[in-house]
């Protein structure tokens, strides 16, 4: 009886991580916090027209921010997958260090970065717990900049020009960049689990502003460099199917 009891539970708990098991063709979304947290460093403003100047000893930091990250993972196989996630594009506040410091907060946009990972899952697939790491790319834009009126009188200032006869604009640049990714993963029961990963972007773009008068003629132009890098926490839900 005895030896019947503990087979029978043997081929429970065989026939429970059997139907667990993580295979070609299985699909798991997530959702859930993700966290970016710029390690930033910049170049001074410089002025590029009607004369090069470069502002000395100013510069740039960029806020963390919060947002919620969306996932989907397809696995190839009970190892390898791929992985696309997006989420709400989270929003960066610009502020002013050195000699920008005064000014204090600078700007903001929205952060677009679509990213397409592959995948590998270590332990076998009917593992509740498997580490795994990563390597893909995403692709940055940005939306819904604006600069601070605060700003926009230093720029006025440092062109001579007359307090509010000049308005500023600016454009980030859009870029590819390479992402590095770690984590774990944990199946509760057949259908749900939990993640969590972190990731590394090499991210730089470029600022450039263009300065006009109120009436729409050009007086100025210049940009800055920041290398964002940031530093990305992603823990959510799953859902396998």
């Amino acid at each position: 009886m005895k030896k019947t009891m503990l087979a029978l539970t043997a081929t429970g708990a065989l026939a429970s991580g059997s139907a667990w098991a993580q295979s070609a063709g299985d699909w798991v979304v997530g959702a859930g916090w993700l966290r970016l947290a710029p390690q930033e460093s910049s170049k001074p403003l410089t002025l590029t027209a009607p004369v090069h100047s470069v502002v000395a000893g100013s510069g740039a930091s960029v806020s963390d921010s919060d947002t919620l990250g969306l996932s989907a993972v397809y696995f190839v196989d009970s190892h390898w997958a791929v992985e696309g996630v997006f989420g709400i594009p989270p929003k960066f506040k610009l502020n002013g260090t050195g000699t920008l410091a005064r000014v204090g907060e600078l700007g903001e946009a929205r952060q677009w970065s679509p990213t397409i990972l592959g995948k590998y899952y270590f332990n076998e697939g009917n593992a509740a717990l498997r580490p795994f790491v990563g390597l893909g790319a995403t692709y940055v834009w940005y939306s819904d900049i604006k600069l601070t009126p605060e700003l926009q009188g230093a720029l006025g200032s440092q062109l001579r020009q007359r307090p509010l006869s000049t308005s500023t604009t600016a454009k980030l640049d859009s870029s590819f960049a390479p992402v590095l990714n770690a984590g774990v993963a944990y199946q509760i029961d057949k259908h749900w689990g939990v993640s969590f990963s972190v990731s590394y972007i090499a991210l730089k773009t470029k600022a450039r502003l263009t300065t006009t008068t109120i009436t729409g003629l050009p007086v100025a132009t210049s940009e800055a460099r920041l290398k964002l890098n940031p530093i990305v926490t992603y823990l959510s839900a799953t859902y396998r199917f």
